[in-house]
């Protein structure tokens, strides 16, 4: 069977919300939120874990939105500056989805099938979900990752 796990990115892996002036910055079509942001998590502990999760067969995407009132380019240079920052903390990923803001998460990710797990700070897309289980990431994702981990050994 197909296991994937998704990662949303703003306010999951980063805080990109805590990054003072973000909205502006967003507003104005400035990607510095997305570059300055600090991890919301353990990355060293989650690399650890997400190549456990590889060894054992899970596909790992990440699948974010990009800004609300935004243009092509601004879209093209987020994506750009989102990678760059999940290469930064060594967060390795099989697929990367920059989407538009608003867009079903689930769309990018339903062709794999299978066990789909979406690790992700929004209760609203949480409760969207409909391929397989969610990690709210307003929780300890490390050490709901572990569980997860433990119960498909």
């Amino acid at each position: 069977m197909n296991k994937t796990l998704v990662f949303d990115m703003d306010g999951t892996l980063g805080d990109f919300y805590g990054v003072e002036g973000w909205l502006e910055d967003l507003r104005n079509h400035n990607a510095r939120p997305y570059a300055v942001a600090k991890p919301r998590v353990d990355m060293d502990a989650l690399n650890i874990l997400l190549d456990a999760f590889r060894a054992r067969g899970w596909r790992i995407v990440v699948t974010t939105w990009l800004a609300k009132d935004s243009t092509p380019a601004y879209d093209a240079e987020v994506r750009v500056v989102k990678k760059e920052w999940l290469a930064r903390y060594g967060f390795k990923f099989d697929e990367f989805h920059g989407v538009k803001y608003g867009t079903t998460k689930a769309n990018c990710t339903r062709r794999h099938g299978g066990f789909q797990v979406l690790v992700d700070d929004n209760e609203a897309i949480r409760n969207g979900w409909h391929l397989g289980g969610v990690i709210n990431a307003n929780e300890n994702i490390v050490e709901k990752l572990i569980d997860l981990l433990e119960m498909t050994i």
